[in-house]
């Protein structure tokens, strides 16, 4: 017989659902009954967390990592801080389990996008308003949201560590936003313990599984011309009307190459084509399948009536899972060839990544978000980039399960309490079962 004293009748039905479908153990059942009697815990948690202000640039998260290890401290769990930059604190933390087994790491990032307006805001953007069901504020779906349920599946499961096998890891990390060197890649390179056998992550995914990423090429080029007066057009090369040419010729060379891509994970994106067309916009299947390429500034000319000397753009090439960042400079450098004011150098990349589309982790994702949601989610690769990325070049499994993006990167973002909720269930439940198999 199931205790249901104290449990919500939403939990109750959730549980009866698990013992007949799936036999479900006591420990399972004590895990839902907790984070339900903890409803307002967690609410109140991501609330205070959202106003712990931690916008990068500049990437401050001082304040956000204090409101993290508080709760730990709070309660006796083991953690200790990693900050190459005093301003960017990761928070790492592991425990053992009652016997030998697998390593879990889970991963969730502190700081967020940041603000820019705050009028623009219907609610206060640092506030953690909750409001009808929602809690709002920057970060609150991308990625606050996630990382807490990162931090309360390692509590909750501590409370049962000895029924566990393996190890679970926690991390907690800075400088996500702009893929800079201090958070996870820091963590990376200098602290191996964070590797682990698989990774778990509760970035924005619209309630679906992200097993890869597209990969990116941020390049600068520089146009530079003698210039002149606006009148005296045959002064001077115009550097804006070779940066426009320029332009039209790399977006119609990238978008034509050629490349080949694993067949599991055409397989796993064909079997999703719905809900990617659904979930991103129509055409979004397609775009996630080719190379695009983004001019995301332009910066030129000194007055409307003189011929502009020098013109800057920034590009943001985005590589599909099966493409090397080779054959795209290839093209590149063909294009640029042709323009002898033009040069170019290279500010960012981090390479397409994927692993198995269906993967342990996978099944058990899918069975626990059935049982929890009512669903079963697809597999697919993200257009976006994540930190997930990292531990699939070390040849680590690494899969995002997480909430709708509602405003993420815009005004207003927020979270549903009531997905909030579901999707720290499906990482408490999912981690328990990884680490009890």
């Amino acid at each position: 017989m199931i205790n249901v004293i104290g449990v919500s009748s939403r939990c109750f039905i959730l549980c009866i659902d698990m013992m007949s479908d799936i036999q479900m153990d006591a420990h399972k059942t004590q895990l839902l009954k907790w984070i339900d009697e903890d409803r307002e815990k967690l609410i109140s948690f991501l609330s205070d967390f959202i106003q712990a202000k931690s916008p990068n640039p500049p990437g401050d998260t001082r304040k956000a990592a204090t409101h993290i290890t508080k709760f730990l401290d709070q309660n006796k769990l083991p953690y200790r801080t990693i900050a190459p930059m005093e301003e960017m604190v990761n928070i790492v933390g592991s425990f053992d389990g009652g016997a030998e087994g697998k390593h879990l790491v889970l991963n969730g990032h502190i700081d967020v996008y940041p603000v820019g307006d705050a009028g623009e805001w219907m609610h206060d953007p640092w506030g953690g308003e909750v409001v009808e069901g929602k809690v709002f504020g920057r970060g609150s779906n991308d990625m606050k949201a996630g990382t807490t349920a990162s931090i309360f599946t390692y509590y909750y499961l501590h409370k049962i560590r000895e029924h566990l096998k393996g190890k679970l890891t926690l991390t907690c990390v800075s400088d996500e936003e702009t893929f800079g060197p201090w958070g996870a890649r820091y963590l990376m390179k200098h602290h191996p313990e964070v590797l682990g056998d698989t990774l778990l992550n509760g970035e924005p995914c619209a309630h679906q599984i992200r097993f890869g990423e597209k990969g990116i090429i941020w390049l600068k080029f520089t146009i530079s011309t003698q210039g002149a007066h606006g009148a005296y057009e045959h002064a001077s090369p115009s550097a804006t009307k070779i940066a426009a040419k320029l332009m039209l010729e790399l977006d119609e060379k990238i978008r034509t190459i050629e490349y080949s891509s694993p067949l599991n994970v055409r397989a796993a994106l064909e079997e999703a084509r719905d809900i990617i067309e659904e979930g991103y916009g129509p055409g979004a299947f397609e775009t996630l399948q080719r190379t695009t390429i983004n001019f995301g500034t332009i910066h030129g000319g000194l007055k409307v009536n003189m011929i502009p000397g020098t013109v800057e753009i920034e590009a943001d090439i985005r590589l599909p899972v099966g493409q090397t960042k080779e054959e795209v400079l290839k093209v590149v450098e063909e294009v640029a060839v042709k323009y002898p004011e033009v040069s170019y150098e290279e500010m960012n990349y981090t390479a397409p990544s994927h692993c198995d589309p269906n993967g342990e982790m996978v099944g058990i994702l899918q069975r626990n978000v059935e049982l929890v949601e009512g669903h079963t989610p697809k597999t697919l690769i993200a257009m976006g980039g994540t930190d997930a990325r990292l531990w699939r070049y070390e040849g680590i499994p690494a899969y995002v399960y997480g909430p709708y993006a509602k405003g993420m990167g815009s005004t207003d973002d927020y979270v549903e309490v009531d997905e909030f909720i579901d999707i720290v269930k499906v990482h408490v439940l999912s981690a328990y079962d990884y680490l009890t198999k």
